[in-house]
């Protein structure tokens, strides 16, 4: 068995000798694709029942007791919470957005067992797709953590409204969007619950991802979490242990089928992260459904044990210095409005850990761009939109 120490190394270690071999030599790639093999049979645990979607996904319905989250040292005794512990005003849905329609989600003809949970099998593409999207979420957390002028933002652009109070988390809909990207390009948008700094940076972050390995071109669901700053912990949706999966309808990387268009339909996609104030577990919440947790044992008490201390909501794009950056959002800026720019609205925050909401004034989100003359956003009041919204995106076109 894979030790989860090693896991990591493995996982970098395939992805390294799988690229020199297909420059190389094909005798390696035989080697290698081997450890690949023996790398993809550890994390896709055995199934009861598996399905083929008709984008080709493959989706397992695996013991909910054998699932890779307790591959983790921490997890190994770790009990399943099957729901949240209390009933909180943030497990009730409470729809605050009349933009929009909501994305339906389950699958025809996938029912899992009883006993049992649907999770998508990883891939070969997964596995060597993980470092840059590790290398992403790293640069995001440097970023937030200091303002100062080393940090490094090479090929990473973000537009994104920061909530910097303490907090146990919120509720936002995000409008979805499926922008064009080349097969190294990365768009996305997300809200992130953190707390800490450098190597006690602590987040989780969760929304829609259009990265061509994974799924080409196609938008889909994705959550990205650490303990320390992406140094050694943490991972895309169930790339590594910890995320803890109870749905049996909505896995981590579900592809979202219907996607806003300019000037007409809009499509979101409600997200909340909170924490549970009874197990102090952060769940996943998508739209109604209970989608997960991540365990409070994953996390440390300079972290998000005791709630976070912001919350960021909009987009991000990365691309090689080589290529011009790719569209954010709707690849508009917000200025269109809406209809023809992204946004996020319904934003609510959990400001008491027993699950309390209030709707925060636009005014203390901060709009923050990285590169404002490719990406912008706003907060703002649209007269089409009954709620305060964040309006965020551009069409690209950055080099460096």
């Amino acid at each position: 068995m894979i030790s989860f120490d090693k896991l990591p190394l493995l996982t970098f270690s395939v992805l390294v000798l799988i690229l020199l071999a297909e420059s190389h030599r094909k005798i390696l790639v035989d080697d290698n694709e081997k450890e690949l093999e023996r790398l993809l049979n550890h994390v896709n645990k055995p199934a009861i029942k598996s399905f083929q979607t008709e984008h080709g996904d493959i989706l397992d319905c695996i013991d909910i007791n054998k699932q890779l989250a307790f591959d983790h040292p921490m997890l190994k005794t770790h009990s399943v919470q099957s729901r949240p512990t209390s009933t909180s005003k943030w497990a009730i849905n409470n729809n605050s957005s009349n933009n929009g329609a909501f994305v339906p989600f389950g699958q025809d003809g996938i029912r899992c067992p009883l006993g049992t949970v649907v999770v998508k099998r990883i891939t070969h593409e997964d596995v060597i797709q993980a470092h840059p999207l590790k290398s992403m979420g790293s640069k995001y957390s440097r970023y937030v953590s200091s303002k100062s002028n080393n940090v490094d933002l090479t090929g990473y652009h973000f537009a994104v409204g920061e909530f910097k109070y303490d907090n146990y988390g919120g509720k936002a809909n995000l409008s979805i969007w499926e922008p064009v990207v080349s097969p190294t390009q990365i768009s996305s948008a997300s809200m992130l619950v953190a707390r800490g700094t450098y190597e006690h940076f602590q987040s989780i972050r969760a929304g829609w991802i259009v990265y061509q390995w994974l799924n080409k071109n196609h938008s889909r669901l994705f959550t990205y979490w650490t303990a320390d700053g992406f140094i050694k912990t943490g991972c895309f949706n169930t790339l590594c242990p910890g995320f803890v999966q109870v749905s049996t309808k909505i896995p981590l990387g579900y592809l979202l089928k219907q996607v806003s268009t300019y000037g007409g339909k809009q499509y979101e996609i409600e997200i909340r992260i909170f924490q549970d104030s009874k197990t102090g577990d952060w769940w996943l919440v998508v739209f109604d459904e209970n989608v997960g947790y991540w365990p409070k044992s994953l996390f440390t008490e300079v972290g998000l044990v005791h709630g976070a201390s912001m919350i960021s909501y909009g987009g991000e794009v990365y691309s090689p210095v080589k290529e011009k950056s790719p569209n954010m959002g709707s690849g508009h800026f917000p200025i269109e409005g809406y209809l023809k720019a992204a946004y996020v609205n319904g934003i609510e925050v959990a400001d008491e850990i027993d699950g309390k909401l209030s709707k925060p004034p636009i005014s203390t989100v901060n709009p923050l761009s990285s590169t404002p003359n490719c990406y912008k956003v706003e907060t703002k009041s649209d007269i089409n939109v009954p709620y305060d919204a964040i309006f965020y995106g551009g069409p690209g076109g950055c080099s460096f």
